[in-house]
């Protein structure tokens, strides 16, 4: 199979490259150039925010791919442009979506056919996530159609994370002592691992898979507490996890998400993040791997960075501020 990942250097992107450079496929990356490519790629350079005169390298090279994976999540008319020019020069178009395209609040269970939210001109500039994400859905499906497969993803998290979720928890428990563990233990998450996000999308393509798929665990794949234990296994750490209410967290102004990656309390949006339809594309052979592999090579790959993941800079900064976690522990 010959594959073209644009983007191909940061986390979702960099896994389909591994993933399909470990099959033998014949690989190329069209990227901005501020990550070195894989090692065994085919390497073309451009900026896909400048519009056409970006994708010159992309437009001059001849060559057809079997397969294009686009994880783009800015304005969608760097997919319209990129989609566009290569609808005649390859076979499949997968677009790494977002289940955040749902309509708010998503009910617990929701599945494809779910409202979905208005997306956005490829015209606009700067404009919400969740609508950026269903404007490139729909440039896809504008060039590609019964071609384009749109994974909709949750919470992705693995090695290679550049949003800081995983590795804060990582880094924290593995400073040891007491630490602020939110809510109780058994609350189920849901996510995937780019990994296994990766491993399916070239999966599904080679099957001419096309339409929407909800690529998420199924609910519970993991507990919070499961995923804390984990990182305390994983990093060897004296680490003491101390649950605490939800209510005693809000009231201190710990904010679920930002300042406690991954966890939310019950309510809508713990519903619509951790709760989503999973049946259809584990029918289609999606797999999600234990938690605790997922936490243990997320580890070592920090370990291999001196401790420090890469970040998007067009993403906040995540995790509980040392003085709000004083306050809290002292409570």
């Amino acid at each position: 199979m010959r594959l073209l990942t644009l983007g191909g250097t940061e986390f979702v992107g960099r896994a389909v490259t591994d993933a399909a450079l470990k099959r033998g496929w014949e690989v190329t990356v069209f990227h901005r150039g501020r990550h070195a490519p894989p090692p065994g790629v085919t390497a073309l350079t451009g900026d896909r925010t400048t519009g056409a005169p970006g994708l010159a390298a992309l437009a001059e090279d001849g060559r057809e791919w079997d397969l294009v994976v686009d994880t783009w999540s800015g304005a969608p008319a760097a997919v319209r442009d990129a989609a566009r020019l290569l609808s005649g020069r390859a076979g499949h178009f997968s677009y790494v979506s977002s289940r955040s395209v749902y309509a708010y609040p998503a009910a617990a269970g929701l599945d494809e056919d779910g409202p979905l939210v208005a997306g956005a001109s490829p015209d606009d500039g700067d404009v919400p996530y969740d609508r950026a994400k269903r404007g490139g859905e729909l440039a896809a499906l504008d060039a590609f159609g019964d071609r384009a497969l749109l994974a909709r993803a949750g919470l992705i998290i693995g090695p290679g994370e550049n949003i800081g979720r995983l590795p804060w928890w990582l880094n924290r428990i593995a400073r040891g002592g007491p630490v602020i563990a939110p809510g109780v233990p058994g609350t189920e998450l849901q996510y995937i691992d780019a990994r296994d996000l990766a491993g399916w999308l070239l999966d599904a393509a080679a099957r001419g898979l096309h339409g929407a798929y909800n690529t998420v665990s199924r609910p519970g794949h993991a507990t919070m507490g499961e995923l804390l234990a984990a990182c305390v296994a994983a990093t060897g750490s004296d680490a003491e996890l101390r649950w605490t209410d939800a209510d005693i967290l809000r009231a201190a102004g710990a904010e679920p998400w930002s300042d406690l990656p991954i966890w939310l309390p019950p309510g809508e949006l713990y519903d619509t993040l951790h709760r989503g339809g999973h049946t259809k594309a584990h029918a289609a052979g999606l797999r999600c791997r234990p938690v605790g592999e997922t936490v243990a090579d997320t580890w070592s790959w920090l370990r291999a960075l001196g401790g420090t993941a890469p970040w998007r800079p067009d993403r906040p900064a995540v995790g509980l501020a040392p003085e709000l976690e004083a306050k809290l522990l002292a409570l």
